[in-house]
């Protein structure tokens, strides 16, 4: 099938279908129950940039920029630009490790739900098998389809596969290149692995010039139906700058396709989108490294990283802690979101042994206190405490120093669960949203409490006063996690 054919074959399936290439369309589609039980994903940062293992996975773009650090790394290990590009990672790509069992046996360990690879980074390389280009992980590099493997894995072990593509990006990704002599030079054709590198401009810019031509914006469609034919993803996530004016008619047809696609499967899907590049409501929510300061009312996505500094593999990675990224969970679900929590295999397809730690870190929290999490709704407030979290995107530099007073509150059939982020060492917390009626005021919560329990801990003492639900147990800090009450409730 050529390119014409393909791209009639969508049409196709799009006229023939529920959804059209329309956003009144697409916004009736419902979100998929299963993510928003599920609560943690897991996100894959995987490809030739983890060779250089330098700076971070926007290495292919940085080291064609001179003055950069980027530049300097490379002229300084391999060389000249114009005799070791970026192309010539992928031939030390091997990936001779990579045990697709054995990450998603991990993956499950930590407790996620949900893996998604990288399918495509802004770097164009392919980690799966394609019929659009040559340069892809099954010909080149490990000569592996690395998002079937994964996908396969997740099947075995009932979990739930997506994929991301960050492709749209690659329109100016290279592009530096072009600006001294570098294996980047004229001509670049469609299909050529450094096309079609056009000049960068402001990268929110939703009007940049020059905008992308049909011919690149065809091969970005097709890359992405590729991607939902061959592997059937349950979530599809997007990096920004799919908000460009001349992507919206290709991501319409494309949300459409997709949607009636999983509909033939008999599946739910999602797709997660950042800088409202859909229309509120047709898709997830995703803020990049950040939260809401406050309990939204419609479901959402943070995605993080385990590194501070790179979502992928470098030699210089600072790592979060478990229990920080505990607490990071913890106060997004009771804010009605879910986390995909990222890591960044070495290239040789080891997970290192920090990533592991953290990841088994969160794995053994969420088997004690796992039922606060998963399959869990908001309350009537997220939360109480007088510490208050930075909205917004690329707030996760620094842990948020919680106190004893901060508690965040999510609630499942007869039990409210209020988790106290932070375990004073006097063994006393007050949970002051659950005080009783005084004379002076009509209490937050006006029901029966039965019992109090801690998870994985003897029931402690408690009582409740016109000041609180006071709970008193003791020394039952777990290192520095959270610590989580149970509370039933009539």
């Amino acid at each position: 099938m050529n390119q014409q054919e393909r791209l009639a074959l969508i049409d196709e399936v799009n006229a023939a279908s529920v959804y059209k290439a329309d956003w009144d369309s697409i916004g009736v589609h419902t979100m998929p129950q299963w993510m928003f039980e599920g609560k943690l994903g897991i996100f894959i940062h995987w490809g030739p940039y983890s060779v250089p293992a330098f700076g971070s996975e926007w290495y292919s773009r940085n080291m064609y920029i001179q003055g950069s650090p980027e530049y300097a790394h490379h002229l300084q290990v391999w060389g000249p630009h114009k005799e070791f590009g970026y192309k010539d990672f992928i031939p030390l790509f091997r990936g001779e490790h990579f045990d697709a069992d054995k990450w998603v046996s991990l993956f499950a360990a930590a407790g996620a739900r949900y893996v998604v690879p990288v399918a495509e980074h802004h770097d164009g390389f392919q980690m799966y098998a394609s019929e659009l280009s040559h340069w892809n992980a099954l010909k080149m590099g490990p000569k592996r389809d690395v998002l079937g493997e994964l996908s396969q894995a997740c099947e075995r072990q009932g979990l739930a596969h997506g994929a991301s593509s960050h492709r749209v990006e690659h329109w100016f990704f290279m592009s530096h290149g072009r600006q001294f002599e570098s294996d980047i030079h004229e001509p670049l054709e469609p299909g050529d692995f450094y096309w079609p590198a056009e000049p960068e401009q402001a990268l929110h810019d939703v009007f940049s010039e020059p905008a992308p031509t049909a011919d690149f914006l065809e091969d970005w469609l097709l890359r992405c139906c590729e991607i939902v034919d061959r592997y059937r993803p349950r979530q599809l996530y997007f990096d920004w700058w799919i908000q460009h004016f001349a992507v919206k008619p290709y991501l319409q047809k494309f949300a459409a396709y997709y949607y009636n696609r999983a509909l033939e499967w008999g599946e739910e899907v999602a797709i997660c989108y950042k800088h409202d590049a859909f229309p509120f409501g047709s898709a997830v929510v995703d803020i990049e490294r950040g939260t809401f300061a406050e309990a939204q009312p419609f479901r959402w996505q943070t995605c993080t990283a385990i590194a501070r500094n790179s979502w992928c593999w470098t030699e210089d990675n600072v790592f979060k802690s478990a229990a920080g990224l505990v607490r990071n969970l913890v106060d997004v679900v009771s804010k009605n979101g879910v986390m995909l929590l990222n890591v960044g295999p070495k290239p040789d397809g080891t997970i290192s042994p920090e990533d592991e730690a953290v990841l088994r870190g969160i794995g053994k929290w969420l088997a004690v206190n796992g039922e606060a999490i998963y399959g869990t709704a908001v309350w009537r407030k997220s939360g109480e405490g007088p510490t208050q979290t930075t909205e917004g995107q690329f707030t996760d530099g620094e842990d948020t120093h919680y106190t004893p007073e901060d508690i965040r509150f999510t609630a499942r059939g007869s039990h409210l669960y209020a988790t106290v982020m932070q375990w004073p060492t006097s063994g006393h917390v007050t949970v002051t949203s659950l005080a009783e009626q005084d004379a002076s005021r009509l209490p937050v919560f006006h029901g029966i409490i039965r019992a109090v329990d801690i998870l994985g801990q003897p029931s402690p003492a408690w009582h409740r006063d016109h000041l609180g639900l006071h709970v008193q147990a003791g020394d039952v800090m777990d290192g520095d996690f959270p610590v989580v009450l149970r509370i039933t409730v009539d």
